[in-house]
């Protein structure tokens, strides 16, 4: 190795590398080459190595079990949208990003029960069905449902909020149905405190999401499903700070003035604000 040279030292890097697992090669080769070949290509200095390095050692300062500023790295790179997309299974649902808020533990919500309780906002019902690629309904699929409240911020980052607001697990009933009340989230700006936001800052970007509802739907046999749902009004709908919006995501929420059309039987009916506004969705999963 004392004769490495620019042109050798990416495949002698590579050739110390051992793996047993043949993707875990590919994987390590690929990212050695990769990374290499972007250091050459813009001829990196030694002080923006160091402060590419000081970048990645902030992220790992600021995260925590409720913030992981990697994943939102990968989200305004649009690495983690990149990776969704070739990974979307024909025919299925298309997924969308995570994000850095979700937490594990919600508490379980009945089909067809609330989670407005006292949040300020506009109200809207939320139901669909989970069905496999042949359209049949998916009995006892699970759902993971979690979105930031009016002001913006979701429970994990607002000491206002209770620490499951807004955060349910739901079972679909016999006929893959599900359904819950809640109001209408708001658009948001990704954390932009950390180094992400200078990075942000740096690339005169904007740190704005459009309003979203966030769902994880699993069911025994299928693969998980990961995904976002978005209104079709929404000011940052082609300007998403993080690329996650799908056109096949973008719905139509409709507007009521009575609840006399009440599209779904729901826990919160004589509760619900008017105007109140509906959404349907139904998810699609596909075989594991």
């Amino acid at each position: 190795m004392r004769n490495v040279t620019p042109d050798t030292l990416t495949t002698a890097v590579q050739d110390t590398f051992k793996c047993e697992n043949p993707r875990v090669a590919l994987l390590v080769a690929k990212l050695i080459e990769a990374v290499h070949a972007y250091a050459i290509d813009v001829k990196l200095t030694h002080a923006e190595w160091r402060e590419a390095i000081g970048f990645l050692t902030r992220a790992g300062d600021i995260s925590d079990e409720e913030r992981n500023e990697f994943v939102l790295l990968s989200d305004v790179l649009g690495l983690s949208s990149l990776v969704d997309m070739i990974n979307s299974p024909l025919g299925a649902t298309e997924s969308s990003v995570l994000g850095p808020f979700h937490i594990l533990g919600a508490p379980p919500l009945a089909v067809g029960g609330d989670l407005i309780g006292d949040n300020p906002g506009d109200h809207i019902v939320v139901y669909g069905q989970v069905r496999n690629l042949q359209g049949q309904a998916l009995e006892g699929a699970k759902l993971e449902i979690w979105q930031t409240a009016e002001n913006g911020l979701y429970s994990n980052q607002d000491q206002k909020q209770s620490e499951f607001n807004l955060r349910c697990q739901q079972v679909a009933g016999v006929d893959g149905r599900f359904a819950f009340t809640t109001v209408r989230p708001a658009p948001y700006m990704v954390p932009s405190d950390g180094p992400v936001g200078d990075l942000l800052r740096a690339g005169g970007r904007h740190p704005w999401r459009p309003s979203h509802l966030h769902f994880i739907v699993m069911a025994e046999g299928y693969r998980t499903l990961v995904t976002e749902l978005f209104p079709e009004d929404d000011a940052y709908l082609d300007a998403d700070a993080v690329f996650g919006v799908r056109e096949s995501l973008v719905l139509n929420y409709k507007r009521h003035d009575t609840t006399a059309d009440l599209p779904v039987d729901v826990e919160a009916k004589d509760r619900l604000k008017t105007p109140y506004f509906s959404v349907q969705f139904d998810f699609t999963l596909a075989p594991d």
